[in-house]
């Protein structure tokens, strides 16, 4: 059916880019006004509830599994939705922004999945929003090739048959889209994008054998999956493509979430495709929630917190465990690591630490895991064939060894490890220099042979704020205070100008993100999310 034109105005206020009509149509903005006026408002209200779940936190200091919805999890019966054949292998998938380049390494990579980032991987500038989804378009129509300027390499899309399936991440339900009004409302990033994805490719995946697939970042509770499940029941009858063609595979990343699995699926049963165990949103989740609970909450450097951690360990087997009970896929976490073109000794080292840790999802039960560059696709990929073989996936592995209490999700005093001052050091570190990228509006760094996205730059400023309010003492004997986090600041704005020299360092936003980490960092009122004080300093 043909969309109505927009029964109010719908404001889009930003520099207009190369070729954003054919993806800002009249009928696309009125799709994503549409959505705003339906489902906004239960938006705001679930925001709101965050908020009141966080002050519950603060009182109790613990979490436990709903009483409410006891009745889903004891129900044996239900099942999501079977899943599709372009995506019932899932063993290996790949991570990345919507840029032209990205695009198309992604879709030939040899990976089953590419995840279309325009989240945590992607700075919401004008441009990253829009010619992301024309990128997107041009690809599903073919019309896709790129040249480096500097090395003048030409990228082609390899035959159909060969490149990945597309998950697309929206935006989380906190961010707003300030270039797209309704009704004098800006829109919630996560409509604008799932919108303009959804109007203009839907039907034209389902053409391809595909379909429209997401991964739903951020989420909190059952009822935020509820809603989600809605905006899919509207979208798909508004466009006209048949009930069920979405699917959702939901990010475990929220400490709030983790006890909700069954219930998030439950909710979004006849779309959902699986559940996904993301390491550094989840450790951030934990720092917000539990940041005024005293010692036994104090989480050691970030690096040191592996998935062999015990806590961690419950949350992963927790997983593998509800996703398979139900019929979903379970999708392990990210190996981050950059190959250094020149330390071979460095990739070594790193390649066997990524091959262990997919050899443990593997065998833990995991039908696929997250990779951040191509060569690390044909290391997983050896790690879950070991495992699978011939089969597409193992949900038939149910996992019913693993029992979770509630109180082993928590258990963060049951690390050995503790806060070091080199871990100080990093989290500053990475901090400026991941911030300081994605206020060019580059939302994925390598920083240090890791790929790091805005989950980074979140636990790394949470661990600051959680080791100054409970006077951490690190290894060399320093408390942590806010000023030593200022020198430590100081110290690596200092370094950085010897890296780049003195012009490069000026044409840089060094000093603006070193003052805006120290503000999130040292800030007595703890910011819910670092992107949105920074969304009001990004350009573009």
């Amino acid at each position: 059916m043909s969309a109505p034109a927009p029964s109010a105005p719908v404001i889009v206020d930003a520099e207009p880019l190369p070729r954003q009509e054919e993806v800002l149509t009249d009928a696309a903005l009125a799709f994503v006004a549409e959505l705003h006026r339906r489902f906004t408002p239960r938006r705001d209200e679930l925001l709101a509830r965050r908020a009141e779940r966080r002050a519950e936190i603060a009182r109790t200091s613990t979490l436990d599994f709903l009483p409410e919805t006891a009745q889903v999890r004891e129900d044996p019966t239900w099942r999501v939705a079977p899943s599709p054949a372009a995506l019932n292998d899932r063993r290996v998938e790949i991570t990345g922004p919507t840029d032209r380049k990205m695009t198309i390494n992604a879709l030939n990579s040899g990976a089953k999945v590419w995840l279309a980032d325009f989240e945590d991987a992607s700075a919401p500038t004008w441009e990253n929003v829009v010619l992301g989804q024309v990128n997107l378009i041009d690809a599903y129509t073919r019309n896709i090739d790129f040249t480096d300027a500097g090395s003048g390499k030409s990228y082609a899309l390899k035959d159909e048959a060969e490149l990945a399936t597309v998950v697309m991440r929206p935006r989380g339900w906190h961010l707003n889209e300030r270039h797209i009004e309704v009704d004098g409302e800006q829109v919630p990033g996560a409509l604008v994008d799932f919108g303009l994805y959804f109007f203009h490719n839907a039907r034209r995946l389902i053409d391809l054998g595909k379909g429209p697939y997401f991964y739903l970042p951020k989420t909190e509770s059952h009822l935020e999956a509820r809603l989600w499940n809605d905006v899919f029941v509207f979208a798909q009858d508004h466009v006209g493509v048949p009930q069920g063609s979405v699917r959702a595979t939901v990010l475990i990343e929220t400490i709030t979430a983790a006890y909700e699995m069954e219930e998030i699926l439950y909710e979004l049963r006849d779309h959902a495709s699986g559940l996904n165990a993301g390491r550094w949103d989840y450790l951030f989740s934990i720092v917000k929630n539990f940041r005024d609970g005293g010692a036994r909450f104090v989480l050691p450097d970030r690096n040191a917190v592996t998935m062999t951690a015990p806590f961690m360990r419950a949350y992963t087997e927790l997983l593998v465990r509800t996703c398979h009970k139900r019929g979903a896929h379970a999708i392990g976490g990210m190996a981050a690591f950059i190959p250094s073109r020149r330390d071979a000794e460095v990739n070594k080292v790193a390649f066997e630490k990524v091959r262990a840790d997919k050899d443990r999802e593997a065998n833990d039960g995991f039908d696929g895991s997250w990779v951040a560059h191509p060569d690390l696709v044909p290391i997983a990929m050896e790690s879950f064939d070991r495992v699978l073989g011939d089969r597409p996936n193992q949900k038939d592995r149910l996992r019913e060894d693993v029992d979770v209490k509630a109180a082993d999700l928590i258990a963060i005093d049951s690390l050995e490890a503790k806060p070091t001052y080199a871990g100080f050091v990093n989290a500053v570190q990475v901090g400026i220099r991941y911030i300081e990228a994605w206020l060019r509006g580059m939302g994925a760094v390598a920083i240090f042979n890791l790929m790091e996205d805005a989950a980074t730059a979140e636990i790394s400023r949470s661990q600051i704020w959680q080791w100054i309010n409970a006077g951490v003492v690190l290894d060399n004997g320093e408390t942590v205070t806010a000023e030593l986090a200022r020198k430590v600041a100081a110290e690596e704005l200092a370094d950085i100008r010897a890296e780049l020299g003195d012009e490069a360092f000026a044409a840089g936003g060094w000093q603006q993100a070193h003052d805006l980490l120290l503000t999130v960092a040292l800030d007595e009122d703890y910011a819910d999310f670092l992107t949105l004080p920074a969304y009001e300093q990004l350009k573009g």
